[in-house]
């Protein structure tokens, strides 16, 4: 069954003054709504097919090459660690499957549609009811997951450190955010849309373009702050060694602050963020509480060759690159009154045989999920690059600092963390954005010999 990209017009008088083109609409929603549920299956078990492989290498035993990482006990807890998320992994996602699928059978978006309808005709507030009752009922859904993995699951095995009230305000404090930032962006996108029409995308694209600099510049002093405390490294050994590698590199760093992460978790992190003065480096508090000066530079000196190669301006324009060709592909199928756009409203109403009318947030809902193949394709050549970039960074820290203190630092966040040093390559090609701690470690170790 093909569908249909031409609009006919005209009446139909045999079929009592009915548009000719409705049964062509009804049919090809369908073939969108098969196209659906295909795609939901196919991402469901391609993840597990993908998490098989990758609990095919867990071992018991502690593998020869991990002698020097890890002890045979804090392996084993690495291992039961991964198959607990595995786990809770599988239970989330089935889940969401099925709560999706039966929406899709039921109707349950066109009927909320329906719903909405009775109230305003306004494109901008429909789809703020619409996105912010599915929103809502997803957070109370999501919730007890959520809970679980917090209080139980990242607890059992040392992590947690959130507290009852930290998890409450992380939860109102995001609402908040999605409401401000989301809903504004979201009206922003159907004002221009209803203004401009068929070439919105252009339009939208600058605007996000924009949005997406400025939180590039600015998210560490705007959004962290919201849930974390920031302050400047103090003055100290450390301060001094970092400053000192900083002026060997040509590296004009003034601002390295310190980030309260054990309010949330044991988990260490270290993060470079902002453009041109607004640059910083981050670090964990959890980082410097367990490692070395001399590990701590090693990290630094990491995230000092992210910036020297260029990857933050590579990855900021490549997410424009990528936003702009997702916005032209949305503009081709929701056109106004065009029976691709109808059609594709009308494939959430499944069998339900309730008829929709076109709007903008039925059909970026519906998109959004035909889209994720091709997102899924752009996904892995991204996270191609990024483990590309991380060895090019590993590199310029090895070769302008110590490799083995990088190495060092590496092998004790991994452990720490409790990370599975040796996943399969399948999984690794589809979801690491790094590569593995054994691989980098492998690259460290030629420059060491270098």
């Amino acid at each position: 069954m093909l569908i249909n990209f031409t609009e006919i017009h005209g009446v139909d008088t045999e079929n009592h003054g009915e548009k000719p083109n409705l049964k062509k609409i009804m049919s090809n929603s369908m073939v969108f709504f098969y196209f659906i549920i295909a795609i939901l299956l196919f991402n469901y078990l391609l993840e597990r097919f993908l998490e098989y492989l990758n609990s095919t290498c867990w071992s018991d035993q502690l593998p020869k090459e991990l002698e020097d990482i890890y002890d045979a006990e804090k392996y084993r807890k690495s291992q039961e660690y991964e198959k607990h998320k595995q786990k809770f992994g599988l239970l989330v996602d089935t889940v969401t499957l099925l709560v999706m699928i039966f929406l899709l059978l039921t109707g349950g978006f066109s009927r909320l549609d329906q719903m909405i309808r009775l109230h305003t005709e306004n494109p901008i507030l429909m789809a703020f009811l619409f996105f912010g009752i599915l929103g809502l009922a997803s957070g109370i859904l999501s919730l007890p997951f959520d809970i679980y993995h917090v209080f139980i699951l990242e607890e059992k095995f040392g992590f947690n450190r959130t507290t009852v009230n930290t998890f409450i305000l992380d939860k109102l404090k995001g609402l908040l955010l999605a409401a401000i930032i989301g809903g504004g962006l979201l009206a922003l996108i159907i004002f221009i849309y209803e203004s401009t029409g068929n070439y919105f995308w252009i339009l939208t694209w600058v605007v996000i373009s924009f949005l997406m600099i400025f939180i590039s510049m600015f998210y560490s002093n705007l959004i962290v702050p919201l849930f974390n405390k920031q302050k400047p490294l103090e003055p100290g050994p450390l301060r001094d060694a970092i400053e000192q590698f900083s002026a060997k590199a040509g590296f004009n760093l003034k601002n390295i602050y310190v980030i309260d992460g054990s309010k949330r978790s044991k988990k260490a992190n270290a993060y470079f963020t902002g453009l041109g003065a607004k640059k910083r480096i981050v670090l964990y508090d959890t980082l410097i509480y367990d490692h070395t000066i001399e590990e701590l530079v090693g990290v630094l000196a990491h995230e000092i060759g992210h910036y020297k190669k260029k990857h933050t301006i590579q990855s900021i324009i490549l997410s424009l690159i990528q936003t702009g060709l997702m916005l032209f592909i949305l503009s081709l199928f929701i056109r106004k009154d065009s029976p691709l756009a109808q059609s594709l409203c009308q494939s959430l109403s499944g069998f339900s045989g309730v008829e929709v009318k076109q709007s903008f947030h039925l059909g970026i809902l519906a998109f959004g999920i035909l889209y994720s193949p091709l997102s899924l394709v752009l996904g892995l050549f991204m996270n191609i690059l990024s483990r590309k970039n991380e060895y090019a960074a590993d590199r310029y820290a090895g070769e302008n600092y110590q490799p083995e203190a990088l190495m060092d630092a590496l092998k004790k966040l991994s452990v720490n963390n409790l990370s599975n040093l040796q996943p399969h390559p399948a999984f690794v090609f589809f979801y690491y954005s790094h590569p593995p701690l054994l691989q980098r470690l492998a690259a460290l170790t030629k420059i060491k010999k270098t």
